[in-house]
């Protein structure tokens, strides 16, 4: 009778069965050092530039993260594709292919950060054979990392998410946010239901 494999064993077998872990892990290295950028960002001043109308900016903080998003990831899995909102704003081309794909909003509220409101974070989602495989979100203020990760659920900071048991629509609310700029005021409207 063959011996029972060692946890060693078992840990071996269950991350070369699931090939991706190593980059969800990467994941959280990077938007840990982004959510350092923003948060240094946000304690000092910023150049904002627009996108393409007034209430779509960018700011130097924006691209910087993305750049180091692009490098680092380029620099670990060459072979991977990278697709980023500041990169898409600046019409580079990026299509979705079956190639593992990193897709990066390096500062995820971006008019909230030029206003240094503190909920701003880093969003990451990767992308295998067009089926998302993890995705990362990290709200550096609030130091909450939250990783989700296909067939293995969700979790902020370790600890593991649950759904509502909620089952009705009326026992439950939902926020729409809609903000327009007049003039150089931001009038925010928001819905609860």
């Amino acid at each position: 009778m063959a011996p029972a494999p060692s946890w060693q064993d078992a840990l071996r077998l269950e991350k070369m069965a699931d090939p991706w872990q190593k980059c969800m892990d990467y994941a959280v290295i990077l938007a840990r050092q982004a959510g350092e950028m923003v948060h240094d960002a946000l304690k000092a001043g910023m150049n904002v530039l627009l996108k393409s109308f007034l209430a779509d900016l960018v700011t130097a903080t924006d691209q910087k993260v993305e750049k180091m998003f692009i490098s680092s990831i380029k620099e670990k899995h060459p072979s991977h594709s990278f697709i980023g909102e500041e990169s898409v704003a600046a019409r580079e081309k990026s299509v979705l292919t079956d190639n593992p794909t990193w897709i990066v909003d390096p500062i995820d509220g971006t008019t909230k950060f030029v206003h240094k409101y503190p909920f701003v974070a880093v969003s990451i989602g990767f992308v295998v054979n067009k089926k998302i495989e993890f995705g990362v979100v990290y709200s550096c203020v609030e130091d909450k990392m939250y990783i989700a990760r296909r067939g293995k659920g969700a979790f902020c900071n370790s600890k593991k998410l649950h759904v509502s048991q909620q089952e009705g629509s009326f026992e439950c609310g939902v926020e729409i946010g809609k903000a327009n700029v007049i003039g150089q005021t931001l009038q925010a409207q928001h819905w609860i239901w």
